[in-house]
C-alpha cells in the first residue's frame, strides 16, 4: 500500500519539479537597491505621447527619489498599447557585464529601441521592455523597473 501511494505521490510531484527545471530564472548581477521614482509628465510633456524617447536619471532629483544602483533609464516603447496609449518601460542604467554604477547604458541615436554599454559595447532591446541582450558580452537583460501611469505622473518602482 505504502508503494502505492508513494507512486501516485510521484506522479503528482513530477510535472512541477519539471517546469520548475525549464524555468530560467537567472538573477540579475546588478544589486537590488530601493526604487521610487515619480515623473511629472506635465514638465515632460513631450514624453508624455511619445514612442522611442527617454529620460534618463543618473542621480536622485528630489531627496525621496531613490534610482537603483546605476541610474534609471525610463523609456516610451517603439509601439503603442491596444488603445493607442504610450507603453512605458524603466531599467538600471548599469550593465549586467560591468556591474559598476559608474559604467551605464545609452541610448543608441540610429537604433530604435535599443541601448549600449559606454564600456563593454553589449547591446540590449529596450524598446519592447525587456532589456535582453542583442549583441556583445551581455548574457542576461537590464535590470527592469515597473513603470505605472497615475494622472499625470509616471511611478518608478521596483517590481
Amino acid at each position: 500500500m505504502k508503494s502505492k501511494k508513494l507512486k501516485y505521490y510521484l506522479i503528482a510531484i513530477l510535472p512541477i519539479l519539471g517546469w520548475a527545471s525549464c524555468n530560467e530564472n537567472v538573477q540579475s548581477p546588478i544589486p537590488n537597491l530601493p526604487v521610487n521614482l515619480k515623473i511629472d509628465l506635465i514638465t515632460n510633456s513631450t514624453f508624455r505621447n511619445s514612442t522611442n524617447q527617454y529620460l534618463l536619471f543618473e542621480k536622485p532629483v528630489y531627496t525621496m527619489d531613490r534610482v537603483g544602483f546605476g541610474g534609471i533609464l525610463v523609456c516610451s516603447g517603439i509601439n503603442l498599447d491596444d488603445a493607442g496609449n504610450t507603453i512605458y518601460y524603466a531599467f538600471d542604467m548599469a550593465c549586467p557585464v560591468e556591474v559598476s554604477k559608474d559604467v551605464k547604458v545609452y541610448p543608441l541615436k540610429n537604433d530604435l529601441g535599443k541601448v549600449a554599454c559606454e564600456k563593454c559595447g553589449s547591446v540590449f532591446d529596450v524598446g519592447q521592455g525587456f532589456g535582453y541582450p542583442v549583441s556583445g558580452a551581455a548574457k542576461v537583460s537590464l535590470r527592469h523597473y515597473r513603470a505605472t501611469l497615475s494622472g499625470n505622473y509616471l511611478i518608478i518602482s521596483n517590481l
